[in-house]
């Protein structure tokens, strides 16, 4: 038990049963309200290296959502109910900015290569069947050199930067997510997640959108890296969720690889910046520039061609609407 709430015997109230790996995130919290909204029983796991169980209180008197507190770098049975049968699997377990992974840079390559590996080979042996969604990145694009990016594009990686911690980890639970899928028959699926925001997201976790909301806030002057030219594309959360529900749910697409992003918001850093003083009100709020972080890539937007053509799928949450969203949030 953690925070409040509760792990007890299993009670099938659903037609279906997911897991959540990395339940207590900011991604996973949102996959959970959006599953059990859909009747799902939902077991969420997390140990809160990055997670919170504040994103999870609200849940702690639904009788569908059941938490396990557990590293899932560990072997699978060591953590989950023997009984239970898993219809669909979302494995989002991993910190996910720089500040995060760099500072847990073991746990971070080991929940992404070992706890993907002992995940699926816990569900060949018990629930073949069971459809498995890989929370992958854009980062294993690396510093594209190819824009925007299509899913065929190998990437640009650094191996031994100071980011492989987390690309080059994403990239071997790719791997063995194909192995499985290829060699096992497994229903594995792959989304490739380029940057997204919303309500619950940390402001402390270093990345763009939750540095300028934080220091906003706060009424200080917005850091800016290098010269603020760089790219992101923003996309708000609830759009994110039903791509990766939409993944999992949607048939025959085993062994395929989506991004899911939002292309039509591909900023500048000085761009972002403008539009959070906007979204608060504040054209006052001053620049400050510092030294760009290593192996910081200079251009990211996705294709989502085959997200549109498989999934159906198409983000509708513009940022000038998002950002509102995730300052009302804020109280």
């Amino acid at each position: 038990m953690h925070g409040g709430l509760r792990y007890d015997t299993y009670m099938n109230r659903s037609n279906q049963t997911a897991l959540v790996t990395g339940a207590a995130g900011f991604v996973g919290s949102h996959l959970c309200d959006f599953l059990l909204e859909r009747n799902y029983a939902v077991y969420g796991v997390d140990n809160y290296i990055t997670g919170s169980a504040q994103n999870l209180l609200h849940l702690r008197n639904n009788t569908n959502f059941y938490l396990i507190e557990a590293d899932v770098s560990q072997p699978a049975e060591n953590y989950l109910p023997a009984h239970v049968a898993f219809d669909l699997v979302f494995h989002l377990a991993s910190p996910a900015s720089p500040p995060r992974y760099q500072a847990h840079p073991v746990e971070t390559y080991l929940v992404n290569s070992l706890g993907t590996h002992y995940l699926l080979q816990h569900l060949k042996a018990t629930f073949p069947q069971a459809r498995f969604v890989f929370a992958s990145t854009s980062e294993v694009y690396g510093d594209p050199q190819e824009h925007p990016q299509v899913e065929g594009y190998w990437g640009n990686v650094n191996p031994n930067g100071i980011r492989s911690c987390y690309d080059e980890a994403k990239r071997l639970g790719e791997t063995i997510c194909g192995v499985h899928a290829r060699d096992f028959g497994m229903d594995v699926r792959i989304v490739r997640i380029f940057n997204t925001y919303g309500p619950r997201m940390d402001l402390q976790d270093g990345r763009i959108i939750p540095n300028f909301i934080r220091q906003a806030q706060a009424n200080e002057p917005l850091t800016m890296y290098g010269d603020g030219k760089q790219t992101r594309s923003f996309c708000y959360v609830s759009d994110l969720v039903a791509g990766i529900a939409n993944m999992a749910t949607v048939e025959n697409l085993a062994g395929q690889t989506i991004n899911l992003g939002n292309p039509n918001e591909e900023h500048t850093a000085l761009e972002t910046a403008e539009l959070v003083k906007q979204a608060f009100n504040k054209p006052e709020l001053q620049i400050e520039f510092q030294d760009l972080p290593g192996d910081d890539p200079t251009r990211r937007r996705p294709d989502i061609s085959k997200a549109r053509e498989l999934l159906g799928w198409e983000p509708r949450v513009g940022i000038v609407e998002g950002l509102r969203r995730v300052i009302e949030s804020l109280g």
